[in-house]
């Protein structure tokens, strides 16, 4: 009896879901849905591509600075391998971030150039397959309105993490700086679908070569960026964690292999850089305090983080991406039934369900404060005011958001097809999540022109230093005059009154195969 109940209930209830689904089909369907859904991310797409392209285009007046200077005369003197074993012996035992500078800068100043435009492309394409991922997620197939969303989340996250900060310069257009923090984010992307790959492979080889590549990434990303490997290595613990099968979560235990494989990668790379001799020569330099988990300096870094939060939370325009994903979101709910979602939904206990929807936060908060800790650690009293590091968590932050937004979105879009008004309830909506996302890239424009105007004046500067300073080098002078040119917070030769402890100055002397320079 309470089986036959139990079916029944269950056939009422699917009926009840694919009633609801064809009457959101239809909705869909109705003219001013039809062309408002599209429009609106369409205009989007053409928004945020604006602000991106703007970026990719002041890649071509990229001119040396600060560690670009130290960066491009070793690579173009000591090769790749070179520089990649100078970093071990004698800077900081990054290694794998040598090796990317090497190559950056091995044909001089062209790598550096075209860097914004391949970190833009790849990261674009990445977060559009992952966003393919989650629609699948949530039970839905990826169409041409909803391909045309996903490709809105991803320029507008970009747009927001690029110039939403203080230090958009560093970001995006100053390598050693991309190479650190930004270019990681976008490896991190593509492993995430490397680990989706790898987790569905019915073939033993292939899974096998997918763990054994996270492993190798994760070693390669802990030479890399400590502040990266921090963050995404609380994200793989969490999802390992959840992952294990008895949450029923997951069914085996592939996904929580691959997320130990990331971690002991991580753990391995970390070792590595700091056993290196240029690990230890850089903490030689700094002066004795007290360990970075003693309680003055934990309450130190606390207050540290929270400046640095009221510094993130005073920009609104982040909420760009959760808007944007509620276009994304409405979309998926008016189109798409939900049976399947629903099923693994069923499946997995509500306080897992909860830990799942927010898992976000901890890996955010947590790994913030890890950020700034690492920082007070190797910078100092002021290390959390480097805010190209922020970018570690900034990118999740956004991806978190927009994915928020488009849970909301697709439940809006589910309970708006019930009411009468659905149609003018549905258009409101559009209109409502597009403007918002177009206010915030609206409120980005001041930055993207300030950004312009000094680095394509900085540009015409150096190019005239520049060919003075060669001119005068090739005829046999050994001391040169240098006038600093400055841009985004970013040291330049004469930083300090000490010359012998300039090294930007040292690195500018070998840049141009000369004594020394002196200030003009």
């Amino acid at each position: 009896m309470s089986t036959a109940s139990s079916e029944g209930e269950g056939e009422g209830e699917g009926k009840g879901k694919e009633e609801g689904a064809g009457a959101g089909r239809a909705l869909a369907r109705r003219p001013l849905v039809r062309r408002l859904l599209p429009g609106a991310g369409a205009t989007l797409v053409a928004a945020a591509g604006a602000l991106i392209a703007v970026g990719c285009f002041l890649g071509l007046y990229v001119r040396p600075t600060s560690d670009d200077w130290c960066a491009a005369w070793k690579s173009r003197d000591l090769g790749v391998l070179g520089i990649t074993a100078d970093f071990y012996t004698t800077q900081n035992g990054r290694i794998t971030n040598a090796f990317l500078s090497g190559i950056v800068y091995a044909d001089g100043l062209a790598g550096a150039k075209v860097l914004p435009t391949v970190i833009a492309v790849t990261f674009t394409v990445g977060l559009v397959l992952l966003g393919c991922e989650f629609l699948r997620l949530l039970g839905a197939r990826p169409r041409v309105v909803t391909v045309t969303a996903l490709t809105a989340c991803s320029l507008a996250v970009q747009a927001l993490v690029y110039y939403a900060g203080t230090r958009s310069y560093q970001v995006l257009l100053w390598a050693p700086a991309t190479i650190s923090h930004t270019i990681p984010s976008v490896i991190g992307v593509w492993s995430i679908l490397l680990a989706v790959w790898t987790v569905r492979r019915p073939r033993a080889p292939a899974r096998a070569a997918g763990c054994a590549a996270a492993f190798v990434i994760a070693f390669a990303l802990g030479t890399l960026s400590e502040p990266f490997a921090l963050v995404s290595g609380l994200l793989a613990v969490c999802v390992g964690l959840l992952a294990l099968p008895r949450t029923g979560l997951a069914r085996t235990w592939r996904t929580f292999t691959w997320c130990g494989l990331w971690c002991a990668g991580l753990l391995c790379g970390l070792v590595v850089l700091y056993t290196s001799p240029g690990a230890r020569w850089r903490r030689a330099q700094q002066p004795d305090r007290e360990s970075m988990l003693s309680a003055g300096e934990l309450a130190d870094t606390f207050r540290d983080w929270l400046h640095m939060w009221d510094a993130v939370t005073g920009q609104w325009a982040y909420l760009g991406a959760a808007a944007v994903g509620v276009l994304l979101g409405l979309g998926v709910g008016l189109r798409t039934p939900a049976r399947a979602a629903w099923r693994r939904r069923r499946s997995v206990s509500r306080p897992v369900l909860a830990a799942v929807l927010l898992l976000p936060v901890p890996v955010v908060v947590l790994g913030s404060f890890a950020v700034v800790l690492g920082l007070r650690s190797g910078y100092g009293p002021s290390g959390w005011t480097y805010a190209r590091t922020w970018t570690n968590y900034l990118v999740p932050m956004e991806l978190a958001l927009c994915g928020y937004g488009a849970l909301l979105g697709e439940w809006a879009g589910r309970s708006l097809t019930r009411r009468r008004s659905a149609p003018a309830a549905v258009s409101a909506t559009v209109v409502a999540a597009a403007g918002l996302t177009l206010a915030a890239l609206a409120a980005l424009v001041p930055n993207v022109q300030q950004l312009t105007t000094a680095t394509v004046t900085r540009a015409v500067a150096w190019d005239a230093q520049n060919a003075r300073m060669r001119s005068a080098a090739a005829q046999g002078a050994t001391d040169l005059g240098y006038r600093p040119l400055y841009i985004g917070s970013l040291a330049e030769p004469f930083f300090t009154s000490d010359y012998e402890r300039d090294w930007v100055a040292g690195c500018v002397s070998k840049w141009y195969g000369i004594d020394r320079i002196h200030r003009l």
